[in-house]
């Protein structure tokens, strides 16, 4: 039986990869970003993609796009920066930001299209305010969903990283949950550590790390291998800004450990002054390629290259980690092919 899924605010193809090794077909994708979507489409070239602004398109136009196919899935990360708390620095109130009601249009296209099932990702935070109580409100009272959601973290789940997601799930179909923990464990080590140093790499994505000053290169040469941070140097080699005590944050130009999880990969995972971001071993910050891997993409999964480190760095940690969706998809699968299966 085929299983159709539609990925609404699709960036690289982070969530579409996950649904695609669980077996579904996703017919559309919806990015704004031209740059994010070049990427989606190198690695989804039969998936439609339409680059455009989820506000400005319409049901007709998606319709048309389905051709009358039965949509099984619509899946989506819908950008809330607002509610992260990085961007909130921990205060309860959200940032003010635009795309904070995008959620909205996430439950406006299940309304519309009507999908057996639903799934939303996004960060912890969103969970506490009104509207993700509203839009759970709507799609359960309203609309008729079974809906469950959970605060999970994917280190959990076999990706290499400590990262909290919000998880939304829904069904028409029946009773529904998040997808449970495998707690299958996968380290720093077990997926980059036998990639060749960036210089005998023939992978261009791996090539690619930023370069630094001679005082930068000079304090990460001296920041101990295997985890080691900012704290651990002499004085005079701390920036001015770090050298009061407990001032910023911890991780900055620290290495990630070998046998442990990465730090969370954000959209600063090219720059070692956004996080913990060395290389565990070499002196240096972790490579795109390696960042993509952290956040469990494919070795083989491409990225365009001819765009700045920033736009690049931004894409990588923006994404859904693909094994995390694959897990969360899988579980969906099951429980649409259970209940499909039963009313036979």
């Amino acid at each position: 039986m085929n299983l159709n899924s539609i990925d609404l605010f699709s960036g690289v193809g982070g969530l579409t990869e996950g649904m695609h090794q669980a077996s579904f077909k996703t017919m559309l994708a919806f990015e704004i970003d031209e740059i994010a979507s070049k990427a989606y489409r190198l690695n989804h070239s039969e998936t439609s993609v339409i680059t455009k602004d989820i506000r400005k398109v319409t049901v007709e136009e998606i319709e048309e796009k389905l051709n009358g196919q039965t949509i099984h899935l619509l899946a989506g990360c819908p950008p809330c920066q607002g509610f992260s708390s990085v961007r909130r620095l921990n205060r309860i109130k959200p940032v003010d930001d635009e795309r904070n009601s995008l959620i909205m249009e996430f439950v406006r296209m299940v309304r519309a299209l009507r999908p057996y099932t639903f799934m939303m990702e996004n960060v912890p935070g969103l969970v506490h305010y009104e509207l993700f109580k509203e839009a759970r409100h709507i799609l359960e009272n309203e609309l008729g969903y079974h809906v469950d959601h959970k605060i999970v973290n994917v280190k959990d789940y076999g990706v290499p990283q400590s990262r909290k997601r919000l998880v939304l799930v829904g069904s028409r179909l029946g009773e529904i949950t998040v997808a449970k923990a495998t707690n299958e464990r996968k380290t720093v080590r077990q997926v980059i550590g036998d990639l060749p140093i960036p210089g005998e790499s023939i992978d261009p994505l791996h090539k690619i790390f930023p370069n630094h000053t001679k005082e930068v290169q000079n304090r990460i040469e001296r920041t101990p291998k295997n985890g080691g941070s900012r704290k651990d140097l002499p004085q005079e080699f701390l920036l001015k800004c770090h050298q009061p005590e407990n001032i910023g944050f911890n991780d900055v130009y620290g290495r990630l450990r070998w046998d442990d999880y990465s730090s969370t990969i954000t959209g600063g995972c090219l720059n070692p002054s956004k996080g913990r971001f060395l290389h565990p071993e070499q002196d240096r910050c972790i490579s795109a390629r390696e960042a993509a891997m952290l956040q469990s993409f494919p070795k083989e999964y491409k990225f365009p290259i001819d765009v700045p480190k920033g736009n690049l760095a931004l894409m990588i940690g923006n994404a859904l980690p693909p094994a995390f969706s694959k897990i969360q998809s899988e579980n969906i699968k099951d429980h649409i092919l259970s209940h499909l299966n039963s009313s036979i």
